[in-house]
């Protein structure tokens, strides 16, 4: 028996973005709703019915009495789960909702653990096998990657990271007390520099896809997914500063405190929560640095594949549109 379905309010699309996705604020809205850290404790079998939902809206149907505040809601845990290319349910790790959590507990460990270097390289390991996680599930789905291409950009991204946190450690010894509790930051950021392209290669290599403004596909173009992957170095990178450059400056005043040289067993936990009160405001900032629907100038593409969009459209597409990943 079909339960009886009744059709979408008039003239709402659950795709159209609430807020404006062409300035920063808008966008900052639209990420401070989807990595909203609670929805990391949504049960699975939520997630699927606002999936369920999600897609009967697109359909134009939906059980009845259904409000917009609930439509609305179940588009932001679909957001926040599922992948935007393949639709798929992305691992809780990889999900930006879970960078809060996640990336409090790993950098306020770096930022307490910095002065051995057994610590140095065990937290840079941990934290680049997390970015790892975080990278592949974001990436653009539409470019399939092998797993020996995966482990060859973890090895990379990780050996990056410890040779610049272990070289950079035992340069510091002799500089102020300061620059060693930066040297996590200098190693976080060199990794990203490496593991987003590393983890992204096929994009690289084969491109991807390009669209027009009404989304009919175009060609792939490898200088896109250069663009896209530039982005999102930028962001990850911004997203890690505040917490890992401004919180070692406070840690350093706070430490020379009587009070603080007392409760040395709450300086780790003291910093995971500073990290994680930067990392609540930042992660949708760095997120909203750049548009999710990434742009390219037709001047800018391949000639080739310049070409073949001006000989089917003329000068109808200006630009063409892609997903940047996150």
């Amino acid at each position: 028996t079909h339960t009886k379905m009744a059709t979408v309010p008039l003239g709402f699309n659950i795709d159209a973005p609430r807020w404006d996705q062409s300035t920063f604020v808008g966008r900052l809205k639209h990420f401070l709703n989807i990595t909203d850290p609670r929805t990391v404790l949504v049960p699975e079998e939520e997630l699927d019915r606002a999936k369920a939902l999600v897609e009967g809206c697109r359909a134009g149907l939906v059980p009845p009495g259904s409000s917009r505040e609930q439509l609305l809601y179940a588009k932001k845990l679909y957001d926040s789960a599922f992948h935007p290319d393949s639709g798929e349910k992305m691992n809780l790790i990889g999900r930006m909702s879970f960078q809060v959590p996640g990336g409090m507990a790993l950098t306020g460990f770096m930022l307490q653990f910095y002065r051995t270097v057994p610590a140095v390289v065990f937290w840079q390991w941990v934290n680049q096998s997390f970015n790892a996680i975080v990278n592949y599930t974001n990436r653009n789905a539409a470019s399939p990657i092998s797993l020996r291409q995966i482990g060859v950009a973890y090895v990379t991204a990780t050996g990056t990271a410890l040779a610049t946190a272990v070289g950079l450690n035992l340069y510091t010894k002799r500089a102020p007390p300061l620059l060693a509790r930066w040297v996590p930051f200098a190693a976080v950021a060199a990794a990203n520099c490496v593991n987003i392209p590393m983890m992204r290669q096929q994009e690289i290599i084969n491109g991807v896809t390009v669209t027009d403004e009404d989304n009919n596909e175009l060609g792939r173009s490898r200088r896109a997914a250069a663009k896209g992957i530039a982005q999102v170095v930028v962001s990850r990178i911004t997203m890690a500063a505040p917490g890992m450059i401004i919180l070692p400056i406070i840690m350093e005043r706070l430490e020379k405190f009587p009070f603080m040289q007392r409760i040395r067993v709450l300086h780790g936990p003291l910093q995971v929560l500073l990290c994680g009160g930067f990392l609540l405001f930042m992660v949708p900032a760095a997120c909203a640095l750049f548009p999710q629907r990434c742009s390219l100038a037709l001047a800018d593409l391949e000639l080739e594949l310049r070409e073949s969009i001006v000989a089917k459209h003329g000068d109808k597409v200006p630009y063409v549109y892609f997903n940047k990943g996150l």
